[in-house]
């Protein structure tokens, strides 16, 4: 997976890969072309005493030096912008992907995961590709080219690399074959970390509410200690790694001075070509240990590739039609005909043979025991899940045939748990509609009864929003997402238990306003409390997941026996709210 990311995303960039490969080799050259003039200086200049050719060489040396840097730098920076592009590409296309996903691929990986594959696997990814670009491409080059420079310099040394160079590449085989498995732990245990922050973050209020921050930290702390445990023991065949390596060079070094110096005492080489011979092993070693530090990386990127690639291979169950249908006949009707839905590996249906229908301009209430299945049936419309069973028609068209910006752009959704994004007022607004006018802003929030609080705020429409809302109350909150679903102009209103965070008065005020301002929107309301439906033109009953009746409020109250016993259990509740 790893090469076929890096082929796929690197593709683009050849033109600085080449770059890359043509300026290291350019600085390879030259670093292998200093021992040997250093050699000539010893042999030829110091040995005879000729300061000329001594001052002559080393100007050939001082040339070849800046020629390197320079090759070096230029070979970097090619290599930086293919990474750093690399990275973007990547996050793009995982970005683009996961907005893809319905609710079910997010739950299956995970928010918490989804965010790490996308930041810190992706990093990984990035530093390995910029890493093999500066360090993996020289180290051949220089242990490579070191061996034959070594072996011209002197063929009866040569067997000493013979033996340390495969003792090297042995110890980091070991060490790396240990460091795998470790990594891929290290990024589910990171994973791990980051979901029980993420919880705990979001759930900060429920968590103070009922004095559990001892028992959280308590939770972070082993998740912590987990990740620690983990990156201890990958750190310490790390730092095992290099002491290794200047082991077996330096040893190596000894025995080029030991075994050279009997051939210099012997006659049957010089000293420079002895020293010119210790730099080539130092660059043979060296590149073989770049390689080493290269393959201790490739493990890990391996599997962050891996997580990636499961994300950017995973197929959203929300599968584009082949040809969308983009002109839709019957704007504001929805349509449910015998629909049946089951999550991936339950037992049981949580919808069955479902079947009513919304015309354009009506309001068509669900209501149901909690678990009854209210919130996945209105999920079926905007498609945030497929019916498993049946069909599902959105302004007289199938779902799954409907251009899904078509269809998302008639629909306005106001979840069950609304949610802000850290801008202003006038921002999340906008999020539906991003061209309306401040005229427009202020007659949704009118509609949505929060015209009152915005312009109680000293900056009014440009009021600032944390992330998620939490800066303001969640009955405000709730009006707001209400506001924004408006702003969005939609043929049909979709509201999940969008009012049950306000008060009996309130909630009958909006929904006055509602039905007086935008009487052509088809509306489609989940609600828990009786009161807020007894005017719908249609109420559905659900009852473990099956139509248990629907009809207007008094014919449901003649003829659907669970819907008098849902009016009997609220009725005392409403009465004292009221009086209250």
């Amino acid at each position: 997976m790893l090469r076929k990311i890096l082929t796929r995303y690197l593709a683009r960039y050849r033109l600085l890969l080449v770059g890359v490969l043509v300026f290291q080799l350019c600085s390879a050259l030259a670093a292998l072309f200093l021992p040997t003039l250093n050699a000539d200086i010893i042999d030829n200049g110091v040995a005879s005493g000729d300061v000329g050719y001594i001052v002559r060489t080393g100007l050939w040396m001082l040339l070849v030096a800046l020629g390197q840097i320079l090759a070096a730098i230029v070979a970097t920076l090619c290599a930086a912008r293919a990474a750093m592009g690399l990275g973007r590409d990547i996050r793009r296309d995982v970005f683009r992907k996961v907005s893809g996903f319905s609710e079910r691929e997010v739950s299956s990986f995970g928010a918490g995961s989804l965010i790490t594959r996308n930041t810190n696997d992706v990093q990984q990814v990035q530093m390995l590709a910029m890493m093999s670009a500066t360090m993996l491409v020289m180290a051949p080059m220089m242990a490579i080219g070191g061996i034959i420079m070594a072996v011209r310099q002197d063929v009866g040394l040569s067997w000493i690399l013979a033996v340390s160079i495969p003792v090297l590449l042995a110890l980091a085989g070991l060490i790396i074959s240990r460091m795998v498995p470790l990594f891929r732990s290290y990024q589910t245990r990171l994973d791990a970390v980051n979901r029980i922050m993420r919880e705990q973050l979001t759930g900060v209020r429920v968590v103070r509410a009922f004095v559990r921050e001892r028992i959280e930290e308590d939770r972070f702390r082993l998740a912590n200690t987990d990740i620690m445990v983990v990156g201890r023991k990958v750190g310490s065949l790390f730092v095992l790694m290099f002491p290794l390596v200047m082991l077996v060079l330096n040893v190596t070094i000894v025995a080029v001075v030991w075994f050279g110096g009997i051939e210099v005492d012997a006659g049957n080489t010089q000293i420079g070509t002895l020293f010119a011979f210790m730099q080539y092993v130092g660059q043979i070693l060296g590149g073989v240990m770049m390689a080493s530090f290269m393959a201790i990386m490739i493990p890990r990127a391996s599997v962050s590739a891996e997580r990636i690639g499961e994300v950017l291979a995973s197929e959203t169950t929300l599968v584009p039609p082949a040809h969308p249908v983009a002109e839709m006949p019957r704007l504001g009707a929805a349509e449910f005909r015998d629909v049946g839905f089951t999550y991936p590996g339950a037992e049981a249906p949580v919808l069955s043979g479902i079947t009513f229908r919304a015309d354009p301009g009506e309001t068509v209430a669900i209501i149901g025991s909690t678990g009854a299945g209210k919130s996945t049936l209105i999920s079926l419309i905007p498609r945030l899940f497929d019916a498993t069973a049946g069909t599902v028609r959105a302004q007289g068209v199938d779902v799954t045939e409907a251009d899904l910006d078509t269809l998302w752009r008639g629909i306005g959704l106001v979840p069950q748990r609304p949610f802000l994004f850290s801008g202003t007022i006038a921002t999340n607004l906008r999020f539906g509609r991003e061209d309306a006018t401040d005229d427009e802003l202020w007659r949704a929030l009118e509609i949505a009864q929060a015209a009152d609080f915005v312009r109680d705020k000293p900056d009014g429409l440009d009021t600032a929003i944390a992330q998620g809302g939490t800066n303001v109350s969640g009955g405000q909150r709730q009006r707001l997402a209400i506001a924004r679903a408006i702003v969005h102009q939609p043929d049909i209103l979709v509201f999940d238990d969008s009012f049950s965070a306000l008060d009996l008065t309130t909630d009958a005020r909006l929904r006055q306003a509602l039905w007086r301002e935008l009487p052509e929107v088809t509306k489609i309301v989940v609600a828990q409390r009786v009161s807020t439906i007894t005017d719908a033109d249609r109420i559905v009953v659900l009852d473990d997941g099956r139509m248990a009746g629907v009809g207007s409020h008094e014919e449901l109250l003649e003829t659907s026996e669970t819907y008098r016993e849902i009016v009997a259990s609220q009725r005392g509740a409403d009465e004292s709210e009221v009086h209250a």
